[in-house]
């Protein structure tokens, strides 16, 4: 039989996860390699170039631009602060003068003598990456950055938005089917990562953010909810980098959906522990998923297994990710070895799904599922 392959959904109790920490533009690397760091220490740093700011001299001044040099009284390398004369007119018996003032401060990069322009650039903005999670440096990345490994607890969800936070996992549910109101949220909820095994309410989810939670684990959400939190429509472009205060992972899908059953208890386990979480998702080419990351202290480093390419066959469970089946969970009973003409009218290699939530099974193309990865 032919395989399906087919990307994973991990939630794996103990694995190594590699997480590459990546300046975006050559800096320095801080870290040397084997050193032990903590989810908070920076392991490279640079600068960012600061903004620039033009300003037309011969504008301002109401001169000719091969004037301006005659009258100029800084030059191109000098540091401006905001409010700092750049020229003067001589005026009329020292009077009537004209000055052409900096409207920031920096340095003068340029001036032209054809344009009567000028150039400041403004401070450079200092940048810094932290290691994200307890671990090791295993990989020096020269100029750039560094890769950090760990023997941790790996959950990945299916949908999430706001960026890497760090905090305690704090469980709001005894079960999977409890739905996460604002009454489940309270005020020992700051600076947590709160975990419900249900559907999150909207008001929940807004008071958490009121109440300094870090973010939200839960098994659903409504979609028109998320607009509804960042005030504009998401659409198919990578998140993770919304401004919101508590960053939210789906696990499931959107709707009253239930965190399947391992995820919580994996979860549950860890309550009390420190957690780093990231809401960062791309469904389409290269795919990213929101990702909970529950570093194992103590534990001994594990071989890295291989990559196990015999991807789904008969017996597997999968995730479906796409409408109008998305989030739901199933079984793969059926592998069509023929091509299967879809309602688009195009044709696609396809997998029978029997469907846990209707019992239903149904044909799906391969490449709308994920292959729940338990171990």
């Amino acid at each position: 039989m032919a395989h399906a392959y087919t990307p994973g959904l991990k939630v794996i109790p103990k694995t190594i996860v590699h997480k590459t920490r990546r300046l975006p533009l050559k800096g320095d690397v801080i870290v040397k390699l084997n050193q032990e760091v903590k989810a908070e220490d920076i392991v490279a740093t640079t600068d960012l170039p600061g903004n620039v700011v033009p300003v037309n001299l011969a504008n301002m001044l109401n001169l000719e631009a091969s004037e301006i040099i005659e009258i100029l009284l800084k030059k191109p390398g000098d540091t401006l602060e905001k409010g700092d004369i750049i020229a003067e007119t001589p005026g009329i018996f020292g009077l009537f003068k004209t000055k052409a003032i900096s409207p920031a401060s920096g340095v003068l990069e340029t001036i032209s003598s054809i344009t009567g322009q000028a150039i400041i650039r403004e401070a450079p903005v200092p940048v810094s990456v932290q290691a994200y999670i307890n671990g090791k440096v295993t990989e020096i990345i020269p100029d750039e950055g560094v890769e950090v490994s760990t023997v941790a607890s790996f959950v990945q969800g299916i949908f999430g938005i706001g960026g890497e936070r760090r905090g305690e996992i704090k469980i709001l549910t005894k079960n999977t089917k409890t739905t996460i109101n604002e009454d489940l949220i309270t005020e020992d909820c700051k600076g947590k990562v709160l975990v419900g095994g249900s559907f999150l309410t909207h008001k929940a989810f807004m008071k958490a953010q009121r109440m300094g939670a870090i973010g939200v684990v839960v098994g659903g959400f409504n979609y028109i909810d998320i607009k509804k939190i960042l005030g504009y429509d998401l659409g198919v472009a990578i998140t993770g980098q919304e401004e919101i205060k508590t960053t939210l992972i789906i696990t499931e899908g959107f709707g009253k959906v239930h965190m399947a059953q391992q995820t919580f208890d994996l979860l549950k386990s860890h309550e009390g522990k420190m957690v780093s979480v990231n809401g960062a998702t791309q469904i389409r080419a290269g795919v990213i998923r929101p990702e909970i990351i529950v570093p194992l202290e103590g534990e001994k480093e594990l071989k890295d297994k291989k990559a196990d390419l015999s991807g789904i066959e008969p017996g597997t469970e999968v995730r479906v990710i796409r409408v109008p089946y998305f989030g739901m969970l199933g079984e793969v009973t059926e592998l069509p070895h023929e091509l299967q003409r879809l309602e688009s009218g195009s044709f696609a290699r396809v997998a029978k799904v029997k469907i846990y939530e209707t019992g239903k099974e149904v044909l799906l193309p391969r490449a709308n599922l994920e292959m729940i990865e338990k171990k």
